[in-house]
């Protein structure tokens, strides 16, 4: 029976969209609950001034497993942001004129290659699956709903006005929003309205690049020329297409490359697109007062510890250009000054070009620990493995077995069998000593996720595989047969923007 659609009376403030400065990234202070508040607010809600809502979801937390497994990791990084600084007091004791001439070298071969001529889009289905739920029950659509029962995939935009996010358990969801909806997943449902946003697309780009199953890049450079259109016009036109045909809302960003095109496509959520203008001194402008969150592959992690030396913004990166190599890398610090000027990728790519790296499927249930049901599971995970590697055509040198305990603490192990494996049997049979290894290190195991996944792959057949988050462009899609299997499955392209950084992508 579906519920009735009533309205729940926010107790924040209205305007959502309105813009609000982002609560600063408290420091490495010990015995700060400031930073725990922060990192469980997400970056979701830090952009939305929404007062009390931070002060609700600790409260809601405390005293869960999950909220104990997130004080000891908020600890650990405490710490280690505590030796980063300890290491930064040594360097402003040294002589860094070397590492600044080396980073003011590198600044000026980035600037060489700027490539300010393409048009990128980047577009971003809004509230995606909220958004085809709503299309089956039009009731739900001026009430707050979620996809997704534990844990909140997606959430429609009155939901949001609330503090509910993707990703929030549905426990704090329920006391920010005691009236919230919740809906179970149906991903044949979404496949089937992605694969109709995929064929408007493919009219503007025929390479256009999957990011996920509702997320797309495209270069309209050559579309622009032949049809002697704006980019900006155009991107208006396949709007208005995707929303006529698909009754679907897309947002989108357009600019000289993938990485702001991405940080565009959020300035104007939902249903409206921005485009940054092709301009060397406009990209610097924009980039200066950009909170560096902003960024595709800076997570929560990486941001306190930018936040510690005094890197809050992307402009205020090159300030701390010497220091960056030594405090976090060779790859942290090439990655930052490209964030910095404003540089991306422009090359778009269907995402089957991209190299890939693994296969994986996980599963979420409520917690487990009866012996033989925890080994039904193993088993299933190995089939549902079995059937992503048949369709993609690999098998695997590695397998790697995944579980997160009742505690939420998260374990991985892992084996290299004698031979690639890709059948059911086998991943079975290699996985389950791993599992064992782990029951007995661990007395009464009790778990919430599991999952497998094959790294060093082999082909099975040169051919295109999963596209859009759907499946090969010349084929119909392949549908998901467990609702709650995780989407890690899909393409996962190299990264959104080239150079992105590996350390942290939360």
């Amino acid at each position: 029976m579906s519920p009735e659609p009533t309205s729940c009376p926010s107790p924040h403030a209205e305007g959502s969209g309105a813009r609000h400065a982002s609560p600063p990234p408290p420091g490495a202070v010990r015995g700060d609950d400031g930073s725990l508040k922060y990192h469980l607010l997400g970056p979701s809600l830090q952009k939305s001034g929404q007062d009390g809502v931070a002060e609700i979801i600790y409260n809601a937390s405390k005293g869960s497993k999950f909220f104990n497994n997130e004080s000891v990791k908020d600890q650990v990084l405490t710490e280690k942001i505590d030796r980063i600084l300890a290491r930064k007091r040594q360097l402003e004791r040294t002589d860094l004129s070397h590492d600044l001439r080396r980073a003011d070298a590198y600044v000026a071969e980035l600037e060489l290659g700027r490539d300010l001529s393409q048009a990128i889009v980047h577009i971003d289905c809004d509230a995606f699956y909220a958004a085809v739920e709503e299309l089956d029950r039009p009731e739900l659509k001026d009430v707050p709903f979620a996809v997704g029962k534990g844990v909140l995939t997606t959430c429609n935009y009155h939901a949001r006005k609330f503090g509910c996010r993707s990703g929030m358990a549905g426990f704090v969801a329920m006391k920010l929003c005691p009236q919230l909806i919740c809906l179970p997943l149906n991903f044949d449902k979404y496949t089937a309205k992605a694969r109709g946003v995929r064929a408007i697309l493919e009219q503007y780009d025929a390479r256009f690049e999957s990011a996920s199953i509702d997320e797309a890049y495209l270069n309209i450079t050559a579309y622009c020329e032949e049809h002697q259109m704006d980019p900006e016009d155009v991107v208006e036109q396949l709007r208005a297409e995707v929303h006529e045909n698909t009754k679907i809302t897309v947002s989108a960003g357009i600019a000289a490359n993938a990485k702001l095109a991405k940080i565009c496509s959020n300035k104007n959520k939902p249903n409206g697109q921005f485009r940054l203008a092709s301009d060397r001194a406009t990209i610097m402008a924009f980039m200066k007062d950009l909170p560096t969150r902003k960024v595709n592959g800076i997570g929560r992690v990486f941001e306190r510890e930018l936040d510690a030396i005094g890197v809050k913004t992307c402009g205020d990166i090159y300030e701390h250009r010497a220091n960056l190599p030594k405090l976090f890398g060779e790859k942290a610090f090439q990655f930052l000054m490209q964030c910095y000027l404003g540089l991306g990728r422009t090359k778009i790519q269907p995402a089957e070009e991209y190299e890939r790296k693994s296969v994986g499927t996980e599963s979420t249930f409520k917690d487990m620990s009866n012996k033989d049901e925890l080994r039904a599971k193993l088993w299933h995970t190995a089939e549902e493995l079995e059937k992503d590697l048949e369709r993609t055509q690999f098998k695997g040198r590695t397998l790697v077995l995944k579980v997160k305990l009742h505690t939420y603490e998260v374990l991985t192990r892992q084996s290299s069998p004698p031979f690639a494996v890709h059948r059911k049997d086998d991943l079975y049979k290699y996985a389950l000593p791993m599992f064992t290894k782990l029951e007995k290190e661990i007395p009464g195991m009790t778990l919430r996720l599991m999952g497998l996944r094959v790294t060093h792959l082999v082909s099975m057949k040169k051919g295109p595989i999963d596209f859009f988050g759907l499946s090969k462009r010349t084929t119909s899609a392949d549908t998901n047969p467990d609702p709650q299997r995780s989407k890690s499955t899909e393409i996962t392209n190299k990264a959104e923007d080239d150079g992105e950084w590996e350390k942290e992508i939360t």
